[in-house]
C-alpha cells in the first residue's frame, strides 16, 4: 500500500525533521542501560571516526556540569558507547562492557572533563580528536531514543544526523567556484555551505558514499584541504523533499475519514512514505524487531546476571509464583509484567534490546504486546501489527514533543511508551484507529509529570516499575476505549502539553541524579558500594 500524490501533504516548516518510525520511535537495537547514552555515544563516536579517517590517537571529552551527562556519562553508559563507536563498533556489539579498556588498548588516549561548555542542551557532548596528522573538534547532542545531531565541527556550525553518506569539502580560496560545481552533480541529494569564522565547509549530502573517482577530480581541480565521509549511523535514509501523509493526529484522522484503515495500516501508509519504501518491508522490518524482542524476553526469563546492577532475577521470582497460584489472578497483564520484567533485566545485563521507545522505556510497549497476543493465542505479525499501530502514536510524540528524560522528565519515556502500548493493545483485539488514539490520549494524560529520578544512576529502580505501571496503564486504557470511554482532550494538545509540562520539570528531576530517590540514603550507599566494586 503506498499514498497517492494527492493525499500526501509536505511536512510544516516547523518540524526540522521528519520522524521515522525506525530512527526515531522503534530503535535501535542495542545494548546498555540508556539510549540516549549509550546508542547515541556509540554514533557520535562513529561518526567521529569517519571525521579522523578511522585514525585516533587523543580524545578529549568535555560535559557542562549544568547538563545530565556530567552526572551520568559512567554510570548510564555514555563513556562505554562513545569508545565503542570510535573503535568503530555498533550499538549491538558484545564487546561494548570493555570499550573504555580497549580503547587504552589500542592506544587511544582520552581524557572527560566536567568543565563549562556553554552546552543548551542536556545531553551535549564536545570532543577534541587527534592524531599525528590532524586533529578536528566535534560538538553532539543526544536528542532521544538514540538519536542524535551533530551541531559544530571545528567551530562550523553544521546539522548533521548521520541519516544519510555525508561528504565534507574544506574550501577557503576557491570556494564559491566549487559549491557551484558541486551543485550541478546530479549524485547528491543536497549541497550546501556552512561557515565558521575561519573554516568554511561545503556539505553534500547523498543517498550513497561518494564514488572515488569523482573525489579524485574534485582534488585535482578545486584542490580542498580536506575531504571527509561520514557514513550514516540511522537505518533509514532521509532525502530532501521528504512529503508524509499526515504529521498529526488530527491530520491522521482526517486522512482516514473515507478509508477506515486501522491503525498498523495508517503506520504503513506513513513509514512507506518517509522511508521511500514498500509497506510489506515496513512489515517485514517490525517482524524482525519482534523477533529480538522475543529474543530478549526469552534471556530475560532464562535468568541474567551483571555485576554492575541493583537488582538481580526479579521475573524468575513472578515466574514460579504465577505456577504455583500464589499471585491475585489478573488475567492478560499478569504475562505483560512477567514479560515486561524480562526484557528490563535483559537491559541490565547488556543484553541486545530495542529502544521502544528508548532503552530506558524498552519494557513496556514490547512486554503489553507479546505478553497480551501470547495470552490471547495470536500470532507474531499480529505482534508486528499491533507494534506498529503503537508505533504511529509514538511518531507525533517525536514530531511535537521528546523522548528524552534529560528534557522531559520520565514522562517522556516510559509515559510516552505506555501511551503507545495503549494503542498497541487496543489494535491487538482489533479496535478502530479512533478508540486506539482515544486510548492513547488517556494513557498519556495519566502519566504528565513523571520525574526520571534513577536510584544510584542505574537505569533500573524505580525504572522496572515505571515500566510495569506503563504497561498496566496501557491495558486500563485500551480497555476503557473499547467500551467507549471519552477521552475528552485530543492526542495532539495531551502531546503538546506533555512537552510543555517536561520544560517545566527542574533539572534534578530529569534524569540527572539530583532529585527524587536519587537522592535518598539508600540511593548514595548503593552508588558508593556499586562504584567500589569496580575499582576492585
Amino acid at each position: 500500500m503506498r499514498c497517492g500524490a494527492k493525499e500526501i501533504l509536505q511536512i510544516p516548516m516547523a518540524h526540522k525533521t521528519t520522524p521515522s518510525i525506525f530512527n526515531d520511535v522503534i530503535g535501535p537495537v542495542m545494548r546498555g542501560p540508556s539510549s540516549s547514552h549509550c546508542a547515541a555515544a556509540v554514533r557520535i563516536g562513529r561518526l567521529t571516526r569517519d571525521l579522523m579517517d578511522g585514525d585516533i590517537r587523543e580524545v578529549l571529552v568535555q560535559f557542562d556540569p549544568n547538563g545530565s551527562l556530567a552526572t551520568t556519562h559512567e554510570s548510564q553508559g555514555s563513556d562505554m558507547g562513545l569508545f565503542g563507536g570510535i573503535l568503530g563498533w555498533n550499538a549491538a556489539d558484545e564487546r561494548l562492557p570493555h570499550s573504555v579498556l580497549a580503547t587504552k588498548e589500542a592506544g587511544i588516549h582520552f581524557d572527560i572533563q566536567i568543565i563549562p561548555i556553554e552546552a543548551d542542551h542536556p545531553n551535549t557532548y564536545k570532543l577534541a580528536v587527534k592524531n599525528d596528522k590532524e586533529q578536528h573538534t566535534l560538538t553532539a547532542i543526544s536528542t532521544g531514543g538514540g538519536v542524535i545531531e551533530i551541531i559544530e565541527i571545528d567551530s562550523v556550525p553544521v546539522s548533521l544526523k548521520g541519516d544519510c553518506y555525508t561528504t565534507l569539502f574544506c574550501h577557503m580560496a576557491s570556494g564559491d567556484q566549487l559549491f557551484d560545481y558541486l551543485k550541478h552533480i546530479d549524485l547528491f541529494d543536497t549541497v550546501r555551505s556552512c561557515e565558521g569564522k575561519r573554516t568554511r565547509f561545503i556539505v553534500v549530502n547523498s543517498q550513497n558514499r561518494v564514488k572515488g573517482e569523482v573525489l579524485e577530480t574534485i582534488k585535482r581541480r578545486f584542490k580542498p584541504a580536506f575531504i571527509k565521509q561520514l557514513a550514516p549511523v540511522l537505518p533509514i535514509l532521509s532525502r530532501p523533499d521528504i512529503e508524509v501523509p499526515f504529521i498529526t493526529c488530527e491530520q491522521m484522522m482526517a486522512y482516514n475519514k473515507s478509508k477506515d484503515l486501522k491503525l498498523w495500516e495508517l503506520a504503513l501508509a506513513y513509514e512507506s512514505a518517509r522511508g521511500g519504501i514498500e509497506s510489506h518491508e515496513v512489515l517485514q522490518k517490525m517482524a524482525n524487531i519482534i523477533n529480538i524482542i522475543k529474543g530478549a524476553i526469552k534471556k530475560g526469563l532464562a535468568g541474567t546476571h551483571y555485576d554492575d546492577r541493583i537488582l538481580g532475577y526479579q521475573c524468575g521470582r513472578f515466574t514460579e509464583r504465577l505456577r504455583s497460584g500464589d499471585l491475585i489472578e489478573g488475567g492478560v497483564l499478569n504475562p505483560i509484567i512477567l514479560y515486561t520484567t524480562a526484557l528490563m533485566e535483559s537491559k541490565s545485563a547488556m543484553g541486545v534490546i530495542v529502544a521502544a521507545p528508548t532503552a530506558g522505556a524498552c519494557g513496556g510497549l514490547p512486554g503489553a504486546c507479546v505478553g497480551a497476543a501470547e495470552k490471547l493465542g495470536l500470532s507474531e505479525q499480529d505482534m508486528a501489527k499491533a507494534l506498529l499501530a503503537g508505533a504511529m502514536i509514538g511518531i507525533f510524540i517525536s514530531a511535537h514533543a521528546t523522548f528524552a528524560a534529560e528534557v522531559g522528565g520520565c514522562q517522556a519515556e516510559c509515559g510516552a511508551g505506555s501511551g503507545m502500548a495503549a494503542a498497541a493493545l487496543v489494535n491487538l483485539v482489533g479496535g478502530t484507529a479512533s478508540q486506539a488514539v482515544r486510548a492513547a490520549s488517556m494513557a498519556l494524560q495519566n502519566i504528565l509529570g513523571m520525574i526520571c529520578d534513577p536510584v544510584a544512576n542505574r537505569v533500573e529502580v524505580p525504572c522496572l516499575g515505571k515500566n510495569v505501571m506503563a504497561a498496566a496503564n496501557a491495558l486500563a486504557c485500551a480497555n476503557m476505549a473499547l467500551a467507549g470511554y471519552d477521552s475528552v482532550v485530543p492526542l495532539d494538545e495531551v502531546i503538546q502539553t506533555m512537552a510543555k509540562v517536561g520544560r517545566m520539570l527542574p533539572a534534578a528531576l530529569r534524569c540527572t541524579g539530583l532529585g527524587g530517590l536519587s537522592m535518598t540514603k539508600t540511593s548514595k550507599d548503593i552508588e558508593k558500594r556499586l562504584a567500589e566494586a569496580t575499582r576492585q
